[in-house]
């Protein structure tokens, strides 16, 4: 007879004990304290919505990473979020309306269909915030500054930056006159930065030399010199693409100017979320890891079915992952094992410590558990008339 594994679970869901659940819950008390410090407002979103909902705006990128349902009341198709970004867009734009900046930070569980490059789990803890309102680079500015602070909170220090702008493609996309067949496979051979796939498809595609030249050059500006190359290679691009390479180096010297001594990457080629994201797209990296701790960017056209099309960027991470990288230790007392004893002096000594914030932890007659496999560092031993706190004996 075939043994049933009851307790497995499916692949690339986790779950989180003692004592991993209490430093990450740590982790995300930091986060969120820090994200209030800076003005912006926590958001509990619904773990499922109407698909349509949920993928309004992104370009159907998210499409294959949402698990979907069907409402047995309604009939209609339901979605169990695979990212929190457009409901706080939703929430923005048609639950606050306002007319100011809005700042929303959120933390939740997302789920996925298959893993991504972010995370292993198809289940990660995402972390993140909004800023809605402001279409200028200082929103980005903002957003990154709140994105390192983050990773640093986490204590991930050793960390560098990649940049880019999706506006740079898409505008010599157009200018090339290029229908979505044609730029999804460009947009395909250009990640990979497959030049000689690059030319075959522009030479079939009749793309003039001029435009042609450039769009390969996208796949060449990457590193610390793209940003003086550009302006010579792509001079002959029309002003969207002028536009989106002003915004890039407006953003690059803020950052310089504010974070000196941290190393930025540029990438020209660099198209992540590139059918959600709208201009500037960053991502967080530590040496060693190839995939990012942290990204973001901008995406000023996701309210406009839910009323209100607002500018909009922002940035997510993984908590669990943030907790894994994170060097930073999660200190806290050590249990205190009070004995079996029902004693009024000794119920109002744990009750004290309790309120002093200690964590006690009353033993259950006849159990025979001793303190440390109890978890418990110290004990509460009666001395004369008076219950005081002591170490654990050791060995």
């Amino acid at each position: 007879m075939i043994e049933k594994k009851h307790w497995l679970l499916p692949e690339g869901i986790s779950e989180t004990l003692p004592p991993q659940a209490n430093e990450l819950e740590c982790l995300r008390r930091n986060l969120l304290d820090l994200y209030r410090c800076w003005g912006y407002e926590l958001i509990f979103p619904p773990f499922i919505e109407y698909l349509d909902s949920l993928l309004t705006g992104t370009g159907g990128d998210l499409d294959l990473q949402t698990f979907k349902l069907t409402d047995q009341l309604t009939g209609r198709t339901l979605g169990i979020r695979a990212d929190i970004t457009p409901q706080a867009a939703r929430i923005d734009a048609h639950q606050l309306r306002r007319n100011c900046p809005t700042r929303l930070c959120y933390q939740g569980t997302v789920l996925h269909t298959r893993s991504d490059a972010l995370a292993a789990s198809r289940s990660p803890l995402q972390i993140g915030a909004e800023l809605y309102g402001y279409s200028g680079v200082e929103a980005e500015l903002e957003i990154l500054g709140l994105m390192i602070e983050s990773l640093r909170c986490s204590g991930i220090e050793d960390l560098f930056l990649d940049l880019g702008h999706v506006g740079i493609f898409r505008g010599l996309a157009t200018q090339a006159g290029f229908d979505r067949i044609q730029e999804h496979a460009l947009f395909d051979a250009l990640q990979r930065k497959a030049v000689p796939e690059i030319r075959k498809l522009l030479s079939d595609y009749g793309t003039d030399e001029t435009t042609a030249a450039m769009l390969i050059s996208l796949a060449e500006l990457s590193g610390d010199q793209a940003l003086r190359q550009a302006p010579d290679r792509l001079a002959a691009a029309d002003q969207p693409v002028q536009l989106a390479l002003e915004e890039l180096n407006r953003l690059a010297r803020l950052l310089r100017e504010r974070y000196p001594s941290l190393p930025v990457h540029y990438d020209l080629a660099e198209l992540r979320g590139y059918h959600y994201h709208t201009g500037l797209v960053f991502a967080a990296y530590v040496p060693g890891m190839g995939q990012e701790v942290a990204r973001g960017g901008r995406y000023d056209d996701i309210g406009r079915l839910f009323g209100r099309a607002r500018p909009a960027c922002g940035f997510s991470a993984d908590l669990n992952l943030l907790l894994k990288l994170g060097s930073r230790e999660h200190r806290g007392d050590g249990a205190i094992l009070a004995p079996a004893v029902d004693e009024p002096l000794l119920t109002r000594r744990i009750a004290q410590l309790r309120e002093a914030g200690r964590r006690v932890v009353q033993a259950l007659p006849g159990q025979q558990a001793d303190a440390g496999e109890m978890g418990c560092s110290e004990i509460l031993e009666k001395r004369g008339a008076d219950w005081v706190v002591v170490a654990c004996p050791s060995g």
